[in-house]
């Protein structure tokens, strides 16, 4: 099959290997990174398509007539307009458990970071304040136990069932928020309403996707409603997020801090609202929760048994439009 991979260097940063998709797609053309126009030159007569944050629209799929396998090396699909995909009869496939150690250890270290004011006290050491102190111990920023604390996930999928996990070796109770999702079909789990989860955490946590039910859903009335001691973690989708309702609530102090991993724009230009200043307690990282070696390298090989899957006819991970 003739195949393409559009942005091997979204996923690989020399220290991969493409084997396992060798093997399976031996013709494959790779190319670091590709821009709207090398997209549709570079999909003509092309049956097989990998990309992680490449756009696929309708013009793409009118384009790439004989497109029959879209693999994306992510979970999410926002990028993809699944109707036109559908019309066009180009199957869609994401990846899924792939980074769960991932970023279960960076919300881990998010959580523990502000908790114990690590940076704060790295500061203090840079600055020379414990230097210059006469106690042994410098105790001039808060540090709370997590044992005890409530930890509310808002989407318990895979990521958010391996948060909890973890999250319960340091005692701490875990609140599941109810679906966004209307056709999410119910489960035996207990779940608490979102304005619940919100009023009764002491940390948040999301791991739910970005749709038109989540997209905003943290805005001003959602951090009025949190703890003022409460620390929020986003490691799933920047536009869960309202960039102007978090930096107001860090301001007034409405909550302790937060840990965002994910921003509505990557990279950022220097404008951004969260560039422009930093504060102490927000702690911003490049999109990097998922990002072990161990992880973008299964990313690779669960692509590889993607196109595996669909050259004996069995297609494993499609990913279907919404149902109106």
């Amino acid at each position: 099959m003739h195949a393409v991979f559009l942005d091997y260097k979204t996923v690989d940063a020399g220290d991969l290997d493409l084997e396992s998709i060798r093997a399976v797609l031996p013709e494959i053309k790779v190319y670091p990174y590709s821009t709207e126009a090398e997209v549709l030159d570079r999909i003509q007569g092309i049956e097989v398509a990998i990309a992680n944050k490449i756009e696929f629209d309708s013009k793409v799929f009118d384009y790439a007539n004989k497109l029959r396998l879209i693999c994306v090396t992510a979970t999410g699909t926002n990028n993809i307009d699944l109707d036109s995909a559908e019309k066009a009869g180009v199957t869609i496939c994401n990846i899924r458990d792939y980074c769960t150690e991932s970023v279960t250890q960076h919300v881990l270290l998010s959580i523990l970071s502000l908790s114990h004011s690590y940076f704060d006290y790295m500061h203090s050491i840079q600055s020379g304040e414990w230097q210059e102190g006469s106690g042994f111990s410098l105790l001039e920023h808060p540090i709370k136990e997590l044992s005890g604390k409530k930890l509310g996930i808002v989407g318990f999928g895979v990521l958010g069932k391996g948060v909890a996990k973890a999250a319960s070796i340091l005692g701490m109770e875990t609140l599941i928020c109810e679906s966004f999702n209307p056709d999410k079909p119910d489960d035996s789990l207990h779940r608490v309403g979102f304005d619940e989860l919100l009023r009764e955490s002491d940390v948040v946590s999301l791991h739910c996707p970005l749709t038109e039910e989540t997209n905003g859903i943290f805005n001003d009335d959602a951090f009025e409603k949190m703890k003022s001691s409460a620390i929020l973690i986003n490691t799933a989708r920047g536009g869960l997020v309202n960039d102007q309702a978090l930096i107001k609530a860090i301001e007034n102090k409405s909550i302790a801090g937060a840990a965002i991993d994910v921003l509505d724009q990557e990279p950022p230009d220097s404008d951004h609202p969260l560039m422009k200043k930093n504060y102490k307690n927000l702690i911003i990282t490049p999109h990097i929760a998922w990002a072990a070696r161990e992880s973008r390298q299964r990313a690779l090989d669960r692509i590889a048994d993607n196109v595996e899957a669909f050259q004996r006819g069995k297609p494993i991970n499609v990913v279907k439009p919404k149902a109106l």
